[in-house]
């Protein structure tokens, strides 16, 4: 199903930190490797950035056009349907990317899991879950994934994970009041969320690229 490799880009050689961002429905690997300059994070401060690339899938919400997607995702009389079966897939196979880092040397604590729409979902939902303590976890603009689990399935390594939450005020891709609900559930759950809104639309903005620089400073002490 992962049949094409991610891309990668290293700040230096060997680093020993790992961000792993993951595209939104449509995009590839591609999509994101513009902003690793433009964050002009610190030499002092090597990163390895893995952009994983989505299989190619039917999207029912897009009258079944296949395109690169973490999952499936269909329209019903009581709202959004995520497709659980296939989240879990995509959690699996970033799960296989965070072990291949570690399997060079980086401590999960130095790894970020971020990602932009569905992308984001599949990173929120993957680190909350994932048994070692990450760095933390970026999501931007994001679908809340199955937010009736989060609950009972986040592991204990992560319960006090730093979360970067961001969406556009203007957003008509994923409406604003998806990310102020996703917002509300993880601080009830306790986790140290970075709230951002901004007036934007289904995008990133060159002020949301400033706040994600500082914060990735922060949780990687750079």
């Amino acid at each position: 199903m992962f049949k094409d490799a991610p891309v990668i880009l290293d700040s230096s050689p060997n680093p020993a930190t790992s961000i792993l961002w993951l595209h939104g429905l449509g995009a590839d690997g591609h999509d994101f490797e513009p902003i690793v300059p433009e964050l002009q994070l610190p030499d002092s401060l090597p990163v390895r950035f893995i952009f994983p690339q989505a299989p190619y899938r039917p999207v029912t919400i897009n009258n079944g056009y296949v395109m690169r997607a973490w999952y499936d995702i269909a329209m019903e009389t009581r709202g959004v349907r995520q497709d659980e079966g296939q989240i879990r897939e995509s959690e699996q196979y970033l799960r296989g990317l965070i072990a291949a880092e570690q399997a060079r040397g980086v401590d999960s604590r130095r790894i970020v899991l971020a990602g932009f729409s569905q992308g984001a979902a599949v990173a929120l939902h993957t680190g909350l879950r994932y048994p070692e303590p990450l760095a933390g976890i970026m999501a931007l603009s994001m679908p809340i994934p199955l937010p009736e689990r989060i609950a009972s399935e986040i592991h204990t390594a992560n319960r006090q994970v730093p979360v970067f939450l961001a969406h556009g005020t203007q957003d008509h891709v994923v409406p604003y009041a998806v990310g102020e609900y996703a917002h509300q559930l993880l601080t009830g759950q306790g986790l140290p969320v970075e709230w951002h809104a901004y007036s934007m639309d289904h995008t990133v903005t060159l002020d949301e690229i400033g706040d994600i620089r500082a914060w990735l400073l922060r949780v990687l002490g750079g």
